[in-house]
């Protein structure tokens, strides 16, 4: 029998992130309590090797409609291999904590579906799975602080040798996780004036690019390098009347580098540019000099040196260039390790001891302070840090920081004898990440372009601050005049393109149906040149004056036969909520067309869902199991099987967002 491995491991699969803050949240934790631990991305582990590990804690996101995260899928697709016996992961101890939002349908389904398939395989369970809601008071952390007080218990039953000193005991007042995991290089402006011209075409813009984000310490799996190429902003068309209450922009790009063969159905994604002024102030906050030339480096930890073979840089790079592209100052919230993270200063010889008793008797040599704490001269602030940082400011500091979206910015701003490294701020400032949106057009229609609809993100946080989202807002006032090079990625989404001879079924209230727009001018191109599928399309806004998207378009092919006509076996049905006494939804004009959609469900159509996250993917298919139920004369729970039955044949397909 191969040896057990001698430490903790815990794999976490995110998407945006917040698994990995959950996942190094435990690590720290461990070491605290004396315990080995390894912290790493599931996509960086050799699947075939998780028999020989004693215990796996598992920390998994939930994406989309209860898919897996990018990073999760080869270790998802080796899991599910039929050859793997009921056996195969015998003696092998695990636990999973899953990060969601109970208001998607599939809440948490990635963390259930890998429970289960561990326990099929023979693991054990040493405690129930965890389940993070994003929607509790104190986001995913309200689950997770309780399960991790039984995780430590449950393990110290299974392996006391992971705790010598017993679950509870914790080295006093302290997290410990080392130096910073960044080491900054300054390089002179005169050696490397050359490198770092201020060249405005492409290729040395894409240079920059490379280069900044080569440098970031980001570790979640979505995180983009190399952009798929960069696009020219052509036309910014508001869809929308400006008393409406809504700015929805149509807004069309051509390729500037090399061309992307996108479909209809995929996703485009966006690394927005940030404020110019936002990026200033908090380079001035900081005292950090805009003009300095820097290479970060990511630390080796074992002897906190600077490992440079874990970049792909060539030199160096603008420090105001490298926040501009790696660095969210102005728009996320900072994470909780940003308060209550403790620095370690020790002796590098700690590094490679390992034992507990050796790193208490190095303790009364050591310092240990919470990094903002630690840089903050203020006595109050220092307290209030401290405040935020315990158990007891927990709740205190999900209202202060996520509730209220404070931003980095904010944050420094609010306490302002704080005086932090650049070194700890590029490891603890949030990543500045894409943002994905759903391609509105075809390529038949318009080679060389590729277009999308934007709704810009504007709300109110619990205490009145007005907020915006940063994507759309930086795309909505840019003037296509500026030729602005936009780094994008292109990726397969949950709607896959249809052949012209499916008949199709698609409900798209709002912004929903950007990419049935897509599908539209597809299937017009195809029935020029042979027999194509009827559509029909269901739309739905407030007004009919206000935010009725697209209304050329969506009549021009619903008449005349064209291919949204009901001569043609389709239709285009639209629902407007508040233009009469009493609210109309897309759910009711679908059951207007019930025979209609019956016929082409009989037909084998495929059904499309897009639009928000919240109520109305679920409303949608209640709407379904309705019709279903009365044209075919069957109970409603026998419909719910047939509708189940028609998604898993891959006919029923929904791309939501929030």
């Amino acid at each position: 029998m191969e040896e057990k491995s001698n430490k903790l491991l815990v794999l976490y699969a995110s998407q945006t992130g917040n698994a990995l803050d959950a996942a190094e949240r435990m690590g720290r934790e461990a070491e605290c309590r004396g315990c080995p631990v390894v912290v790493r991305s599931i996509d960086d582990y050799d699947t075939k090797s998780l028999p020989r590990e004693d215990i796996v804690i598992f920390v998994v996101s939930t994406t989309g409609q209860g898919d897996v995260p990018d990073s999760m899928k080869g270790f998802w697709r080796f899991l599910l291999q039929k050859t793997l016996s009921k056996h195969w992961l015998k003696g092998v101890h695990y636990a999973v904590f899953g990060l969601g939002d109970s208001g998607y349908q599939k809440f948490n389904f990635v963390a259930k579906k890998l429970d289960n398939r561990l326990l099929n395989l023979g693991a054990t369970a040493v405690l129930g799975r965890g389940l993070g809601d994003d929607q509790h008071p104190s986001g995913y952390e309200g689950a997770l602080d309780p399960w991790l007080q039984s995780l430590w218990s449950s393990l110290y039953q299974i392996n006391p040798s992971f705790f010598q000193h017993g679950p509870d005991f914790v080295i006093s007042n302290m997290k410990l996780i080392g130096q910073p995991k960044v080491h900054i290089t300054y390089h002179s402006v005169e050696r490397t004036h050359s490198q770092c011209t201020n060249a405005l075409d492409l290729k040395g813009i894409q240079m920059q690019f490379e280069r900044a984000r080569s440098m970031s310490p980001v570790k979640f799996s979505n995180y983009k390098i190399k952009p798929d190429c960069f696009l020219k902003m052509t036309k910014n068309q508001p869809l929308t009347r400006g008393d409406g209450g809504k700015d929805v922009r149509h807004l069309e790009f051509e390729f500037v580098s090399s061309a992307v063969q996108y479909e209809v159905g995929d996703v485009l994604e966006i690394l927005p540019g940030q404020e110019p002024a936002a990026v200033d102030a908090f380079l001035q906050r900081c005292n950090l000099n805009p003009e300095a030339l820097i290479i970060v480096h990511r630390t080796d930890i074992r002897n906190s040196f600077p490992d440079t073979s874990l970049n792909t840089t060539e030199g160096p790079i603008k420090l105001r260039t490298f926040v501009e592209l790696t660095m969210d100052v102005a728009s996320a919230s900072p994470r909780r390790y940003f308060f209550e993270a403790r620095i370690f200063l020790v002796s590098i010889d700690l590094f490679y001891c390992g034992y507990l008793g050796k790193l208490l008797e190095l303790k009364q040599n050591a310092a240990f302070y919470i990094v903002m704490s630690f840089f903050a001269e203020a006595q109050h602030e220092r307290e209030r840090l401290q405040y935020f940082a315990s158990p007891e400011g927990r709740d205190d500091l999900y209202q202060y920081n996520q509730k209220e979206r404070r931003t980095v910015l904010e944050v420094l701003q609010d306490f302002p004898s704080v005086q932090m490294p650049f070194e700890w701020l590029v490891q603890l400032v949030p990543p500045l990440k894409t943002r994905a949106f759903s391609i509105s057009s075809s390529l038949l229609a318009h080679p060389n372009q590729v277009h999308i609809t934007v709704n810009v993100v504007l709300w109110m946080t619990p205490y009145k601050r007005n907020r915006n989202g940063l994507c759309s807002t930086w795309l909505a006032g840019l003037d296509p005049q500026q030729s602005i090079y936009i780094p994008a990625w292109f990726h397969k989404g949950s709607l896959p393109r249809p052949p012209p001879s499916l008949p199709l079924i698609l409900v798209g209230p709002g912004t929903g149906c950007a990419p049935f727009r897509g599908f539209v001018e597809e299937r017009a191109i195809q029935s020029l040149s042979g027999p194509t599928a009827p559509i029909i399309f269901f739309f739905g806004c407030r007004n009919k004056e206000n935010d009725f998207l697209y209304e050329q378009f969506w009549l021009f092919h619903s008449q005349n036969e064209g291919i949204l006509s009901e001569v043609k076996g389709g239709g285009f049905y639209v629902a407007f909520s508040r233009d009469q006494p009493q609210k109309v939804y897309v759910q009711h004009k679908m059951l207007e067309q019930s025979q209609r959609i019956w016929n082409l469900l009989v037909a084998e159509a495929s059904i499309y869902v897009a639009g928000s996250s919240t109520k109305m993917p679920s409303d949608i298919w209640s709407t379904f199991e309705e019709i279903v139920s009365k044209e075919n004369g069957i109970p409603r729970d026998s419909a719910a099987i047939w509708l189940k039955a028609l998604n898993r044949a891959g006919k029923y397909h929904v791309e939501a967002w929030s």
